[in-house]
């Protein structure tokens, strides 16, 4: 799958791969060494992250229904959580680094298959 802004028409990711039960959530990317880059992971539904056991800085998307980007925290270190989106119902993980200059607040992800 292919996370794409709208606003650009830029691929952010091309494997992006979706996490929606309970336990993929809340697993996500713990205990990997690193995220490749062209990857995202989609979490939905989720409106706050965690990057404990994590190694690796990740940067966060948070996304409304629509896919409007409500928030992007940049270089999200291990070991920390995000706040609470309460609008959020989609977070997109994104190697630390792809979302500076490409992704802000207004922009529309939209995933392809």
């Amino acid at each position: 799958m292919e996370l794409v802004n709208l606003r650009t028409k830029e691929v952010i990711a091309v494997n992006a791969a979706g996490a929606d039960g309970f336990f993929g959530r809340f697993a996500g990317l713990m205990g990997g060494k690193s995220m490749p880059a062209g990857s995202a992971l989609v979490l939905s539904p989720c409106g706050m992250v965690h990057t404990f056991f994590m190694r690796f800085p990740i940067d966060v998307v948070f996304l409304d229904p629509a896919g409007r980007v409500l928030r992007v925290i940049h270089e999200m270190p291990p070991f920390r959580v995000s706040p609470y989106v309460k609008e959020a119902r989609t977070v997109v993980e994104l190697p630390g680094g792809t979302a500076k200059g490409r992704v802000r607040p207004g922009d529309v992800l939209v995933v392809y298959q």
